[in-house]
């Protein structure tokens, strides 16, 4: 009798696992699921006027970043008034929960001072930072920024350079790029996805 109740119980229960193999989908967390074709992005540290920051000390913050330089004639311009309107929609709650950040890929014309005072001009909630050339050859190649000075031009020369914002998740990580042009409605809405989750 004892050994007919153990096979009973040895096939119920491998009914009992055979069915959770096949129904039982826990669901993945969104933040743990990485976005194809994102670059890997990771910890940098520039200068800024108020000193030097790391991308780790705004940990907790969800992070924009634009790549970009103060002479830029259009894109750079039109994505900081466009910043500037996202921060205007954003509540005080969420301004303070969020960073923005304008990297300069043009060290030898903007420094720290400069860029404090060229973002100034479109929000003081927009830092300017920079570093040495190297620096920002590895932050571009991490984050898949391509920008290039051409040769000669005296000191007029214009830097051509990728024009994707990057959205920065309170963990660090790269959780979106924002392509160029995109309204700042939609940024808005995709800082306040991000304020919403989990750090």
């Amino acid at each position: 009798m004892l050994e007919k109740t153990l096979a009973v119980i040895a096939v119920l229960l491998a009914l009992t696992i055979a069915a959770l193999a096949v129904l039982w989908h826990p669901q993945v967390p969104e933040r743990d699921i990485p976005r194809p074709g994102l670059p890997p992005g990771g910890d940098f540290v520039l200068d800024t006027a108020a000193g030097r920051l790391a991308l780790s000390d705004l940990r907790g913050k969800v992070v924009i970043l634009s790549f970009g330089y103060t002479a830029c004639p259009d894109i750079c311009p039109t994505t900081l008034m466009t910043l500037a309107d996202v921060i205007a929609q954003l509540e005080p709650s969420e301004r303070d929960a969020a960073a923005f950040l304008f990297i300069s890929v043009d060290p030898e014309r903007d420094t720290p001072e400069h860029l404090a005072e060229y973002t100034a001009f479109f929000s003081p909630a927009i830092t300017g930072a920079t570093g040495y050339p190297a620096t920002l050859a590895d932050i571009a190649r991490r984050y898949g920024v391509i920008y290039n000075r051409p040769e000669g031009g005296g000191e007029n020369y214009a830097v051509d350079h990728s024009a994707d914002l990057h959205l920065i998740a309170r963990d660090g990580r790269i959780a979106d790029k924002i392509a160029h042009g995109t309204s700042s409605t939609a940024i808005t809405s995709a800082i306040r996805k991000q304020l919403q989750s989990r750090p």
